[in-house]
């Protein structure tokens, strides 16, 4: 059963591209007029080559880059207007692995509970389980800065489930994960779909995903 942590919020809204388009400088646009909706309870994998602008499209998801023109909206809620706002219901996982070496992944989690406002008398356990349930059972309270490459990617995705989002972004989250963490990341995005959760990924292992995807979007068509 897919773990209580992993549901998504109890009212997710569709993630919307409005005829968005990306130009840097005066250089050819990543992307023209594009316009997407992702649904709740579905999985878009991003594919197309290098280049191609599936690291784009997530960094403005994340409200990391700005449109050039066209707008994203969660529901009714302009993503780049009010960003905060917006980012209380979203889960990443990076393409880098970058995290702050001076925690344990348990304190990590503590950290993204009580800056959501969620921590409570429960938020320990829940925390156990869920690095359980991404098979972070080694060295959990050591710091972050000791652990390898695997370990720091499933400390990524517990801190991107913790908080119980609506949406998951992700890039290349099955890097550096061996194949019994990578079925164990697999049922949690099970589960968070089943809950009505958005995920919005971006990855090389389309084997993994292709039970679990619902649509591709080919960023390098035309």
């Amino acid at each position: 059963m897919p773990p209580k942590f992993a549901i998504a919020a109890a009212s997710p809204e569709p993630l919307v591209l409005d005829r968005v388009t990306k130009r840097y400088g005066q250089g050819t646009p990543v992307f023209d007029g594009l316009s997407v909706t992702f649904e709740p309870g579905t999985i878009t994998g991003l594919v197309g080559p290098n280049g191609s602008g599936k690291t784009t499209l997530l960094r403005l998801l994340t409200a990391l880059s700005y449109p050039t023109s066209g707008t994203v909206r969660y529901g009714s809620l302009d993503v780049h207007a009010h960003p905060h706002g917006y980012l209380q219901h979203v889960g990443v996982v990076h393409d880098r692995t970058g995290l702050p070496e001076y925690l344990s992944a348990e304190e990590l989690l503590e950290w993204v509970l009580r800056a959501r406002e969620q921590w409570d008398a429960g938020a320990p356990e829940r925390i156990g389980a869920l690095l359980d349930a991404v098979r972070l059972d080694e060295r959990r309270e050591n710091l972050i800065g000791t652990y390898s490459s695997g370990m720091r990617r499933k400390a990524q995705w517990a801190a991107a489930l913790v908080a119980a989002p609506a949406v998951l972004l992700m890039d290349e989250p099955f890097r550096g994960l061996d194949t019994a963490s990578s079925a164990a990341a697999l049922n949690l995005l099970r589960g968070f779909k089943a809950a009505g959760g958005i995920v919005v990924v971006s990855s090389h292992q389309h084997d993994a995903l292709d039970a679990l995807v619902d649509r591709t979007l080919d960023l390098g068509k035309g």
